[in-house]
């Protein structure tokens, strides 16, 4: 028994996610390309919003084409007004559930030609997708975008992953909250709302409006072994009940003890903001048993378990 009990325990062992974790750095160039030789007209006073954006690990979280977003005014107010404040919010909503990563920002262009950067983008292999927008200004509700771009190669033999520098073609969208159908064109409010849609007709006639570059810099790749090192579990041994402490802001999401012959013998979903958990032992037969703590990133701690 006590050598199952061993072999049990390293089986858990390796199946808590001991891996390497890498993480790369992009500098980010869009040059735009808004003039009337790829444009029906532009005008008199054409200029770009500030270029923002995120890194996140869901396709479409931010917009979608051909539907209505479903995160509120971000997107609307960015191609409307070239303001940035609900849609910052929802980035933000976005990285408190572990969806999004970073934030990303740079001013804007006075002119309908120019060029944004962003350099030293570090970016995690947990969150490799990128979404960057900018209005086109003055415009009803449009806005240049790239959408959801990966920076993953596929080929962890190569960059640790990560994409060499490669350049997209950028191109215009119509948010859907506004009927206007030329630059200046009066408000006229979009009721319903139609969702996303590349502009192809009058007066970008769907011609590109920029070209964006990421560039490659670097990558590093370190070990994590994914523990909770700053749980405690107690007292060990135990009787009635077992408590694990000092979970706040950890993130927990379950707490599972095994018996020594790798059943499962008690799941419990937890809630992260609270202290501490009392588990109560008392229907529990005496030996030894795993306790598997379990977080919503992924990470895992495992150790034995007394029961007197």
């Amino acid at each position: 028994m006590k050598n199952f009990t061993l072999l049990f325990i390293i089986s858990l062992a390796f199946s808590s996610k001991t891996f390497a974790q890498s993480t790369a750095s992009y500098s980010i160039s869009l040059t735009t390309i808004w003039n009337e030789a790829n444009h029906t007209s532009i005008p008199a006073n054409a200029h770009w919003s500030s270029l923002v954006g995120a890194t996140h690990n869901t396709e479409n979280e931010f917009f979608e084409l051909g539907v209505v977003s479903p995160n509120t005014n971000g997107i609307k107010d960015v191609a409307e007004l070239g303001n940035n404040t609900n849609f910052m919010n929802e980035v933000n909503t976005a990285i408190s559930l572990n969806k999004a990563d970073k934030w990303l920002s740079t001013g804007g262009i006075g002119n309908a030609i120019g060029t944004f950067t962003i350099n030293d983008v570090q970016v995690n292999e947990n969150f490799p997708l990128i979404t960057l927008v900018s209005m086109v200004a003055p415009s009803p509700d449009w806005f240049i975008a790239v959408n959801s771009v990966t920076l993953r190669s596929g080929n962890n033999s190569v960059n640790n992953g990560w994409k060499d520098t490669f350049t997209l073609d950028v191109f215009a969208y119509d948010s859907g909250t506004d009927d206007g159908t030329d630059y200046t064109s009066l408000n006229a409010v979009s009721n319903p709302r139609i969702g996303v849609y590349k502009i192809t007709g009058f007066p970008i006639n769907g011609n590109k409006m920029g070209t964006i570059t990421f560039t490659y810099n670097g990558s590093t790749l370190s070990l994590s072994n994914n523990k909770i090192e700053n749980i405690k579990v107690y007292p060990n041994p135990a009787k009635e009940r077992v408590t694990i402490s000092n979970i706040k802001n950890i993130n927990l999401k379950s707490v599972q003890l095994y018996n020594v012959l790798g059943r499962l013998v008690k799941d419990i979903s937890t809630e992260s903001t609270i202290e501490e958990l009392d588990i109560n032992l008392t229907n529990f037969s005496k030996g030894i048993y795993l306790i598997k703590l379990n977080t919503n990133n992924g990470k895992s701690k495992i150790q034995k378990l007394i029961v007197e």
